[in-house]
């Protein structure tokens, strides 16, 4: 290598994985051990297209906007603001629709619910699976807002795409959702968004159709000459939709399932439904509303019952299983029937089976229906099939995800027809294809928990939570997990279920510990540990015990944190030996830390798990470095990254790594200790921790260790254990489904609902090990 030649060799932009940097490179190059990367997929999430009319003039603004932004080397931001119906997303699907040869990074898709049942979406919420979407794997998505938007504008500063987020509330919900670089983003909305100018955006509000427009599209809505036959009724009918897409579509296909009626009984009776809600002083919106009145007066009767309700469903898209719980055999015609009549909107390309949604004028009708022709008493009762329908589901994904952990006694199975289709797409395994589903459904499940107390089913509040709890860790829905388990909690107190009680503050206390609140955690698990020991169950209490030494240790009470509770319990007495070894650890008592890490990895093993018995491992190597015994550290320490690698599990790898940095150091190896701290640090970044005290440690080694001017890495002799950075799995980096992904209750050795969530045991140090997803209860 010619250390004289100056060469540029900068790195940019955002790099996943491990790096090899370079001056001059003499003869081939080998690299082995390391499997090919498989590559992400662009996300192509845009809903279809449909036909739109006369809207070339705000086609050819958009257009226009976008080629200035593009000359500029600005994104393209445009929102488009108009009243319901008036086909807002339909302009905005033709643009984006169009941009697709010039922008192959994809198409991101979200609907912001402004108009939603439940109130507007958590831009944080959307902007983790826009990541998702992007390749991240989930165990890598960060837990803030904020650091999930950087990583967002970080991904996409190269890359060219496309977003559409319909339905927005706010300006403020929007921005973190706009990407970096040269995309284009679409924003949908009843407000005129003209606080996104100051974001460089382009504000465009759609009025109604022209009358000659209006008249287009019912002519193409019929196709059968009855506009040509009836020019001037055919004017008067989109006279009285007021020229909104919506309100014609539905006129027309009203008038296309009667090819024998003239278009001058349509509008006589338009005509008397406007006179009629005229009366009735309702206004806003009325146009569409006399189109919705006689298109559902003219339904088969088993459709217009599943389209009242229909309108009771809590959340805004739902498949046809939930149509089957609500009505039976027939739900298949029904739906047919309602999609026939421009009612249901069919969203192609979902996984999981046909899926509808409502419009939100439409599903307002439908609910205002339900109100006024089904009784109190039966709207109580379809709530509670729909609600029912999504617990029995939600178990099943539970026992597909962690087998053995739900309660005893859970709900009947749900009939084939009511059965939600959880079976893997692709290379999917059953339990990720099982976490999608409970992940498409969440918005829908996450509205029956708000809805079951109020409605006097508390079971549903508490009993959805608890089956949910395989989401949340292992997708990282903070937000969720707080929300359903507060509710979850009340739910249980009010249903006077002490075991579900105690279900919801474990489970609920570990959600506050990955997010930091580790006072209230702690105070929540001694609660739990208060209830199972005035009911007399030790093997709870004792495991309860052990999360609450998590919580100390998290707040800084060592001392605390190594209590060792009485128990006959093999795995959770093994944790707690663990957590005193690692206390030991932190005061420098080496040999204690020895002693009792080598015993509870000897337990954990006996127990089945390898997952924890690695950890071990490592604090065994840990102390050892410590004693100044480096060969059996050395020993340790490779066995445990081995196993940790295994697992998936970057974070815990990494603190192996650094413990073989040190021990390189010791060894007099500064060449290897620099490659290991790169490493720890690579995997630190890669977990979301780049920010821990861990990852600081080993960055300020790493600089103390770096020679004065660059130099070549060459290896050091006896360099201990892994060689090279292929002996760190790529699992880590985004695109890659590796185990980090599936909590370590899908390991081997998790045995069911007695496992209690305790493999994060004290010592772990972030929201990303709390992995294993096991009983929250007894």
């Amino acid at each position: 290598m010619r250390g004289h030649e100056h060469t540029n060799n900068d790195l940019s932009g955002t790099v996943h994985g491990f790096v090899v940097q370079a001056r001059n490179v003499d003869g081939g190059i080998h690299v082995s051990g390391a499997a090919p990367r498989e590559e992400v997929p662009p996300p192509w999430q845009l809903p279809p297209s449909v036909r739109i009319t006369d809207r070339t003039d705000e086609l050819r603004t958009l257009e226009a906007h976008r080629c200035r932004a593009a000359e500029g080397g600005h994104s393209t931001l445009a929102a488009v603001s108009g009243l319901g119906g008036v086909g807002k997303t339909a302009v905005a699907l033709a643009w984006l629709h169009a941009l697709r040869p010039d922008f192959p990074g994809g198409q991101l898709y979200a609907d912001l619910g402004a108009q939603a049942p439940g109130g507007p979406v958590d831009p944080g919420e959307v902007v983790g699976r826009f990541l998702r979407a992007l390749g991240v794997p989930t165990g890598q998505v960060p837990p803030t807002l904020g650091e999930r938007v950087a990583l967002y504008r970080s991904l996409t500063a190269d890359r060219r795409l496309v977003v559409l987020l319909d339905d927005a509330a706010t300006a403020a919900q929007v921005r973190p959702l706009l990407p970096a670089g040269r995309c284009v983003t679409a924003v949908t909305s009843r407000r005129r968004m003209s606080g996104l100018s100051l974001d460089g955006g382009h504000v465009l509000h759609l009025e109604p159709l022209s009358t000659e427009a209006a008249v287009e599209l019912l002519d193409a809505t019929l196709a059968d000459g009855r506009v040509a036959a009836q020019p001037e009724e055919a004017r008067a009918l989109v006279l009285l939709c007021a020229g909104l897409p919506l309100a014609v579509r539905i006129a027309g296909a009203r008038l296309a399932a009667r090819p024998r009626q003239g278009i001058t009984a349509m509008v006589r009776a338009l005509s008397e439904e406007h006179e009629r809600l005229r009366a009735l002083a309702i206004e806003g919106d009325h146009d569409v509303r006399a189109a919705l009145d006689l298109s559902y007066q003219s339904l088969p009767t088993t459709a217009a019952r599943l389209y009242r309700l229909l309108g009771l469903h809590p959340g805004r898209e739902f498949g046809t299983p939930v149509a089957h719980a609500l009505l039976g055999g027939d739900a298949v015609e029904a739906l047919d029937a309602l999609h026939d009549a421009n009612l249901l909107v069919d969203i192609a390309g979902s996984s999981g089976g046909e899926r509808y949604r409502f419009h939100d004028l439409v599903r307002l009708h439908a609910a205002a229906r339900a109100a006024q022709e089904e009784s109190g008493e039966e709207r109580a009762s379809a709530l509670l099939r729909i609600g029912h329908h999504y617990l029995a589901n939600t178990r099943r994904a539970e026992e597909i995800i962690e087998p053995g952990r739900s309660l005893p006694a859970p709900d009947p199975e749900p009939e084939p027809g009511v059965r939600e289709d959880l079976g893997p797409v692709g290379g999917q395994t059953e339990p990720e294809a099982a976490l999608d589903w409970l992940e498409r459904e969440l918005p829908n499940l996450m509205a029956v928990i708000r809805l079951a107390r109020p409605m006097g089913a508390p079971e549903l509040a508490w009993g959805l939570t608890d089956a949910l709890w395989p989401l949340f860790p292992r997708r990282k829905l903070y937000g969720e997990w707080r929300e359903s388990h507060e509710e979850g909690l009340l739910a249980a107190e009010e249903a006077g279920n002490e075991e579900a009680v105690c279900r919801m503050l474990t489970s609920g206390a570990l959600g506050k510990l990955a997010t930091g609140d580790h006072a209230e955690g702690l105070a929540m698990f001694e609660r739990a540990s208060d209830s199972f020991l005035a009911r007399g169950n030790t093997l709870g209490h004792a495991r309860t015990l052990n999360y609450r030494g998590l919580a100390h240790r998290r707040l800084g009470r060592l001392d605390r944190a190594a209590e060792l509770p009485a128990c006959g319990d093999l795995r959770a007495g093994a944790l707690a030996r663990f957590n005193m070894a690692d206390v030991a650890l932190a005061e420098e008592r080496y040999e204690d830390a020895v002693v009792n890490a080598e015993a509870a990895r000897l337990a954990l093993e006996a127990a089945g798990d390898t997952y924890n018995a690695a950890r071990a491992a490592g604090l065994t190597g840990r102390a050892c470095v410590g004693l100044g015994r480096l060969a059996r550290a050395e020993s340790e320490l490779s066995a445990a990254l081995s196993a940790l690698q295994a697992e998936g599990a970057g974070f815990e790898a990494a603190h192996v790594l650094g413990a073989l940095a040190r021990l390189s150091e010791r060894r007099g190896q500064p060449q290897q200790a620099r490659r290991y701290y790169r490493r720890a640090l690579s995997l630190y970044a890669s977990a979301g921790r780049s920010r821990s005290a861990e990852a600081d440690e080993a960055r300020a080694r790493l600089g103390a260790l770096e020679p004065a001017e660059a130099e070549p890495e060459a290896p050091d002799a006896e360099a201990p254990g892994a060689a090279g950075p292929e002996d760190v799995p790529d699992a880590e980096a985004p695109g890659a489904a590796g185990p980090e992904d599936v909590p370590d209750a899908e390991a081997p050795g998790a045995a069911g609902p007695e496992d209690a969530r305790d493999a994060e045991a004290p010592g772990a140090a972030g929201p990303e090990d709390v992995r294993d997803g096991g009983d929250a209860g007894p």
